[in-house]
């Protein structure tokens, strides 16, 4: 049988490009950084790297604000930068992913300054604007960010929608014209070598065209909160069109942030992938990084995820990124995070479905803890101290134990973590018990065995007594993945008779053998079995 497409089989790495290496001292992270380390990502053994946003941006939202979809932002290089670090990545065989952020662009954007220079310019319709309703805002949509999601133009004395910052108005996806403009602009990129394109918050990309009102509800987290700013149903249409835009050429990837509050919707996530051939090839479902630490909760999860997948979809899975909490630090756990993060690493790269990394992930980075003073995301600066923001997540990677953590000579644009003495790169490549090389192991087993990579998934142990254990089949090829997500030792008991060898474990020496899926495990054992033969 053929093998799948690299995004089934592969592994993705999030780099945030901000944090993740200083070429020069600005304290910047920046594309030249990234090809430094390229060699460690191949070691590492990740597929494809995804970029968050490079393209030229005033930096309201540090690069979720685009000015110009045509160039490289000069804090992290130029074009040739840009392909440079394509070429660099397409020898060592690893794919780039790039962030198009187009439910918006910055207000600095010449799409936007045309769009809101006069009611009759040809880009009007680009956003979406709209009338005063008796002397007041359109109707009560709320910006994520807070407050009115209509901006006042006393310019043109009409209204723009903006779902996030003011500097941030939506694009208009009712129009053709923006549309196809849109499709340029990924043609422009997939020219240069670009592999694919995560979108960013592409469940918003469509309004009501009727402004109407979303329901009132006393439901802080409530769905029907959103009904008519969010999830409309012309976005499949555009969808399929963006897809086919992205078909025009072999071998590309589409996935999709669909993004919904806890407890997360796997069934509206899945609905983004059409059929499963005809709009986006994947899709974020965040249902896991709003639970609790629980065996059974984890596996709820994934139930609910497999299911509302279409016929030919395929799911993605996902702990940590730019907008969320660290994993180990949302795990809590105490003095059992490093093993409830071990563990957790075990489950992301052992169930069905292509994992993404987080940049840092692999070493166990926790969230940093930052002052008042220190914080630059905007949310954490309107919010504080209620909500910190999210920069506790996008501190810089640790590389060693010198000063900055070796991520710059200059200072930081956001402080290191204090763990990076023992928690960076140098150290861990070094010991072999380490979370890193526990990362690069699992991920080389993903290599080698199409049964972890692309195989069926086959649960067995549900969750209750806190342990999860499931089958990873393809063809003759059959896994036994068992995860305590205990503090104390549970007995499990698994069908599935013959001879077992320990491929990996936290645990237990690898190729010690079983004749049965009868084990007592220690607290936070995850342990990999392959069937080596019959009885």
């Amino acid at each position: 049988m053929s093998a799948a497409p690299w995004w089934k089989r592969g592994v993705i790495y999030q780099v945030y490009p901000r944090s993740f290496y200083d070429s020069n001292g600005d304290g910047v992270g920046d594309i030249p950084g990234i090809i430094e380390k390229l060699d460690y990502l191949s070691w590492l053994g990740v597929d494809a790297v995804w970029l968050s946003p490079v393209n030229p941006s005033p930096m309201y939202d540090f690069g979720y604000d685009i000015s110009d979809y045509y160039d490289i932002d000069t804090c992290y290089g130029t074009l040739n930068d840009f392909d440079r670090l394509i070429a660099g990545a397409h020898s060592r065989g690893i794919k780039i992913i790039m962030d198009l952020v187009v439910n918006h662009t910055s207000h600095l954007h010449k799409w936007f300054i045309e769009s809101r220079s006069s009611r009759d310019n040809r880009r009007r319709n680009w956003y979406i604007w709209h009338d005063p309703v008796n002397g007041k805002a359109p109707n009560n949509w709320k910006s994520a960010f807070g407050g009115s999601a209509w901006e006042w133009d006393p310019r043109t004395e009409q209204y723009y929608l903006h779902s996030f910052l003011k500097e941030q108005p939506d694009l208009n996806w009712r129009n053709p014209d923006m549309r196809k403009s849109i499709h340029k602009m990924m043609r422009f990129w997939l020219n240069r070598g670009v592999d694919g394109f995560r979108l960013d918050v592409v469940n918003w990309f469509v309004k009501d065209d009727k402004f109407r009102s979303n329901p009132f509800t006393i439901k802080p987290l409530d769905p029907e909160k959103h009904k008519y700013d969010r999830n409309r149903p012309e976005v499949h249409e555009y969808l399929r069109e963006l897809r086919s835009a992205a078909d025009e050429y072999d071998a590309r990837m589409t996935v999709g942030e669909v993004f919904t509050l806890p407890p997360g919707n796997p069934e509206l996530a899945a609905s983004f992938m059409g059929n499963g051939t005809d709009e986006l090839h994947m899709a974020f479902d965040f249902s896991i990084m709003y639970r609790l630490w629980s065996a059974r909760r984890f596996y709820s999860c994934i139930r609910n995820w497999y299911r509302a997948m279409p016929e030919n979809g395929w799911p993605c899975n996902v702990l940590s990124n730019h907008d969320q909490p660290r994993s180990r630090s949302r795990f809590l756990g105490g003095a059992d995070s490093e093993k409830r993060a071990r563990l957790a690493a075990v489950f992301l790269l052992t169930i069905k479905g292509t994992p993404f990394l987080y940049y840092g992930e692999e070493l166990g980075m926790k969230n940093t803890r930052l002052s008042r003073s220190e914080i630059v995301d905007p949310l954490g600066k309107r919010y504080w101290p209620v909500y910190r923001g999210r920069d506790c997540s996008r501190t810089p990677m640790l590389w060693n134990s010198k000063e900055h953590a070796g991520f710059t000579k200059g200072r930081p644009w956001l402080p290191v973590d204090s763990d990076y003495k023992k928690l960076n790169v140098k150290a861990e490549t070094a010991d072999r018990y380490s979370m890193l090389n526990l990362y690069r192991s699992l991920i080389q087993l993903r290599k080698k065995h199409r049964a972890l990579s692309e195989g069926e998934f086959i649960p067995e142990l549900k969750g209750f007594n806190n342990t999860l254990g499931y089958f990873r089949s393809y063809e003759d090829e059959l896994f036994f993945i068992v995860l305590n997500f205990s503090g104390k030792e549970r007995s499990v008991h698994a069908g599935g008779r013959g001879q077992w060898r320990v491929m990996f474990s936290t645990h237990r020496t690898v190729r010690e053998h079983f004749t049965s899926l009868s084990m007592t495990l220690a607290p936070y054992e995850a342990t990999v079995v392959l069937r080596i033969g019959e009885l």
